[in-house]
């Protein structure tokens, strides 16, 4: 089975971005969008991506419209939208879709390797998060209503 960092994704701009650059590190790779309740968490991830970044953390966010409609905007809007807003230093990829036909081959595979409650492998909401170990295979898989904060202990664990 391939690693995360096996993966090629699009990078805002459209363009392919592989994973490979963050093969080794710890990785939290998240679903997120701009209009959603759980948005003020982008403050949350960038603390950890500040307090972990020298210790080989990152934190991945990709852009999803499919819940409510809640990341409308293009790849400049949402980009404006974290950085003025969050100060987000981390990467944000091209929008993307987590569930259904379209779905994006990464996140099939962060659903396979760790399903949701009783199993579920569809992404219920946005700010759900996945946490990926060094070796690029999928250690946890966390709600959209855990809290950053609330992972660190794991991430330690990782680092």
């Amino acid at each position: 089975m391939t690693a995360i960092t096996d993966f090629t994704v699009k990078s805002a701009d459209g363009s392919a971005a592989s994973l490979e650059p963050y093969r080794g590190k710890v990785l939290l790779i998240v679903n997120t969008a701009s209009k959603c309740g759980f948005t003020p968490q982008y403050d949350g991830l960038e603390a950890l991506h500040r307090d972990y970044a020298d210790r080989d953390f990152e934190v991945l966010a990709f852009p999803c419209n499919q819940f409510g409609g809640q990341e409308p905007g293009d790849a400049a809007e949402i980009a404006n939208f974290c950085t003025l807003t969050y100060d987000v230093t981390f990467p944000v990829f091209a929008k993307i879709d987590v569930n259904g036909a379209g779905a994006d081959p990464l996140f099939e595979r962060l659903k396979s390797d760790a399903p949701g409650v009783l199993g579920s492998k569809a992404i219920k909401w946005n700010f759900t998060k996945f946490l990926v170990g060094r070796d690029g295979e999928v250690v946890d898989r966390y709600a959209p209503t855990t809290k950053p904060e609330d992972i660190r202990k794991d991430i330690e664990k990782l680092l």
